[in-house]
């Protein structure tokens, strides 16, 4: 009723990575860019825990884009690709639709084959302080250090794809801020996603 007085309940916040009753995929990448921004200007916070909160968000996000490229895939019964372009200080996140049958190829984006259907955006701009990369000596998931990787582990073409069939190209994207540092693997068979976050601590990496 108009004028009824607080009764300091909140709402649940939303899950990611999990089907949400009433939140369809798409809500769930606006309110993650959304919770992402106002970090940036809501009440005063250490700078780590911020940083850290960004890289988070940044990889529950890129989740949720993968398993969004999967529903529309599965809709259009035919391949969606995200296509990940670095910039002198950035990555574009673009996503396309495969034509003509053979496959998200850049040679296909290049020619206009393969259209893309959503616009581009900028990590960096999502989530300013992170960006796609490992921190110097951390190992990858598979415990190998790296040396000048960018972060993106899903093949030369930079291109993830999804099938209508609900595969996807098999490998790991990489996610830092200036402290924290995030991978959201895919697994390419059943195109299932994990978020993982490593424990300078501990050296590991772990569901967080």
């Amino acid at each position: 009723m108009p004028g009824a007085p607080f009764d300091g309940r909140v709402m649940s916040p939303v899950r990611f990575g999990v089907q949400s009753g009433g939140f369809s995929l798409l809500e769930v990448l606006l309110v993650t860019s959304l919770v992402a921004r106002l970090a940036g200007v809501s009440v005063p916070v250490t700078a780590g825990a911020l940083d850290e909160l960004r890289t988070s968000m940044a990889a529950r996000y890129l989740e949720a884009r993968i398993m969004n490229a999967r529903a529309t895939a599965m809709k259009r019964s035919t391949r969606i690709g995200l296509r990940f372009e670095p910039t002198a200080s950035d990555c574009r996140i673009g996503e396309y639709v495969d034509g003509n049958g053979n496959g998200v190829r850049a040679s296909d984006i290049g020619s206009g084959l393969d259209l893309e259907i959503a616009q581009g955006e900028f990590i960096g701009g999502l989530f300013p302080g992170v960006g796609f990369g490992l921190h110097t000596g951390v190992p990858d998931v598979d415990g190998f250090l790296s040396t000048g990787r960018d972060g993106l582990g899903i093949g030369s073409s930079r291109i993830l794809t999804r099938g209508p069939d609900g595969t996807a190209t098999s490998g790991t994207l990489y996610v830092r801020g200036r402290r924290g540092q995030y991978a959201v693997r895919i697994l390419g068979i059943t195109g299932r996603t994990r978020v993982l976050r490593f424990h300078p601590g501990t050296g590991q990496w772990t569901t967080p």
